[in-house]
């Protein structure tokens, strides 16, 4: 038996034949492809420490933060979620210093599929973290630009025609039409853009292809909360996106329990 304990974090992740998973428990961090098939026991210690400050907190707010630092750090702001709302190219920023390193970097406009195609934005550095965390089978970059804003600008212009969320069960059902022609789609979405827009639309033609570590996909999906249940035993059948998937077809978002202290005990 393999025991481990602390607090967890977001899955890192290796874009290889077939996605790699290592997980941060505390100190540890856990090869979780090697635990596909093993049966896992999860106890929560009734704890939550902020990602950022390490503070203890009762809530999470924004996937691992406490309370003051939702509010006050650039990486929880608006602009996060709806990356048009940036305004470090202003310089105007909650901290211009690291929007030099995140905000103010070249971002990517793209395509990708998981249940569904949606158009997304992300920094460059998180290609192809992003679509990997997104649970996206096939991707294509669309649009290279300078900064976070006027990807974010793009994106609302492409929101019309495209989806911009992923449907999560779905994606964990391995559900929908996966052979749309990205390609194809990319030139369509290109076309849509107002010629100032266009500018910015790269000429990558590359579809990237991704595979997870997957044994057998749920039919019927029921979501784990360490906020409700205190103990968990099942096992591990495949991992997608950030959520570990069960034989009982229960589900486990690791980033939304970013800083959540527990023991993992491995069979």
């Amino acid at each position: 038996m393999m025991l481990y304990k602390g607090n967890l974090f977001k899955m890192r992740t290796q874009l290889k034949d077939v996605i790699t998973y290592e997980l941060p428990i505390g100190d540890d961090l856990v090869d979780m492809n090697k635990l596909i098939g093993k049966k896992l026991t999860w106890t929560y210690q009734h704890q939550i420490n902020c990602v950022h400050c390490g503070k203890k907190t009762k809530t999470s707010f924004f996937q691992g933060y406490c309370y003051k630092c939702f509010k006050s750090l650039p990486q929880t702001d608006s602009s996060i979620v709806n990356p048009e709302l940036d305004e470090s190219y202003l310089g105007i920023s909650r901290d211009m210093e690291w929007a030099k390193e995140n905000s103010l970097k070249p971002h990517y406009v793209y395509l990708a599929f998981s249940s569904n195609l949606k158009v997304g934005v992300t920094r460059e550095s998180q290609i192809p973290t992003r679509w990997i965390d997104q649970g996206a089978v096939r991707a294509i970059k669309l649009a290279k630009t300078p900064n976070r804003h006027i990807a974010g600008i793009i994106e609302v212009a492409l929101k019309e025609h495209f989806a911009d969320k992923t449907n999560w069960r779905a994606m964990l059902k391995n559900e929908g039409e996966a052979n749309v022609d990205l390609k194809v789609e990319k030139e369509k979405a290109a076309a849509l853009l107002h010629p100032e827009l266009q500018q910015y639309v790269c000429d990558e033609e590359e579809v990237y292809e991704l595979n997870y570590p997957v044994q057998k996909y749920p039919t019927k999906i029921n979501s784990l909360s360490f906020d409700k249940i205190e103990t968990y035993e099942g096992e591990l059948k495949g991992i997608k996106g950030q959520y570990l998937i069960f034989d009982d077809g229960k589900v486990m978002n690791i980033r939304k329990h970013n800083g959540y202290f527990v023991e993992l005990k491995v069979d």
